[in-house]
């Protein structure tokens, strides 16, 4: 937690909460876009004239949608990654050698939290993943994983090398109503329980993460896709906290009621993902159970498991 520029403490997974003990999720705070005259200069294959880096977190369901976003549109060559380590530090994410991440000799930076006082040498709140940094500025673009998929995909398109829209004007109110529908009972609702700090609190937020994933259930009985007929980002959202759910909320977040393989439908929907390049080769699963098991307040042995076997794991790294 940086306060007026300084962090402060050890890193805490709970931001705040209510007086019921309900997890609130911190606000984003840098919300601009690419500017029209610099993606006008680019060429196609000359990506250093965008002059942008994206820093993610493969454990992290939010940066995992930008990186998933950035392959379907083709725009790798143009938006070079860093991908810290999945285990958090005291001083929050970092650049520490862990097997599938940047190498710290690799970065200016050792923690996520310098970009955030580069950008405002008084900020205070969180220092999250992802982050779209200005590499000509020194400046934190953004940082909300919705506005940087939608920057990614519209603002980019002259740059695609691919003819997916992942969100087409004719289907953008259904995308958003079907994002909104699940944000908060199942992007955010497992955090709601695992984070919950009342019984009333967690019973609230599981209560609502199980409805929602038995209404998806019967949703995805006669469609491929979440919205329309085709791929759009409200895949990408439901798929990354789809892809989390066995391996780290049933057990460690308390939502163990049922997994997502007791699901016929969501394991089906699971598998027609995973079978596109870009929803497989952005999951790491061994960075998802490392750094959700890292967390001390709700791990404090540090065991991470062993299981569970997935039939997915045949698609992934």
């Amino acid at each position: 937690m940086l306060v007026n520029g300084v962090w402060q403490s050890k890193w805490d997974p709970v931001q705040k909460k209510d007086e019921q003990g309900r997890f609130i999720r911190q606000n984003s705070a840098f919300r601009e876009t690419i500017s029209p005259d610099r993606i006008s200069g680019v060429k196609h294959g000359d990506f250093e004239n965008l002059g942008v880096r994206l820093y993610v977190a493969y454990i992290c369901p939010w940066a995992t949608r930008t990186l998933i976003a950035r392959s379907l549109l083709g725009l790798e060559e143009y938006i070079p990654v860093s991908i810290v380590d999945p285990q958090i530090s005291d001083n929050g994410w970092m650049f520490n050698d862990y097997p599938g991440g940047t190498g710290s000799q690799q970065e200016s930076i050792t923690y996520i939290h310098q970009l955030y006082t580069q950008a405002d040498p008084q900020y205070s709140g969180r220092a999250t993943v992802p982050v779209l940094w200005d590499t000509e500025e020194n400046n934190i673009i953004n940082n909300e994983s919705a506005d940087i998929v939608r920057i990614f995909n519209s603002d980019l398109r002259s740059l695609h090398t691919s003819d997916i829209d992942l969100a087409p004007e004719s289907l953008l109110q259904e995308i958003d109503t079907f994002n909104g529908r699940i944000y908060d009972t199942l992007n955010n609702g497992v955090y709601r329980a695992g984070f919950a700090s009342t019984q009333e609190a967690y019973e609230e937020a599981y209560t609502d993460v199980f409805t929602t994933l038995e209404r998806l259930e019967k949703y995805f009985e006669k469609r491929l896709y979440a919205v329309g007929n085709q791929l759009t980002e409200s895949d990408i959202r439901l798929f990354v906290t789809l892809i989390r759910f066995d391996v780290a909320y049933y057990g460690l977040f308390k939502t163990n009621k049922a997994q997502i393989c007791d699901y016929p439908n969501l394991s089906a929907y699971m598998d027609r993902l995973l079978k596109i390049p870009a929803f497989s080769e952005n999951t790491n699963i061994d960075h998802i159970k490392a750094g959700y098991y890292s967390v001390k307040a709700l791990n404090p042995t540090g065991i991470v498991p062993a299981g569970p076997e997935l039939q997915w794991f045949d698609y992934l790294k």
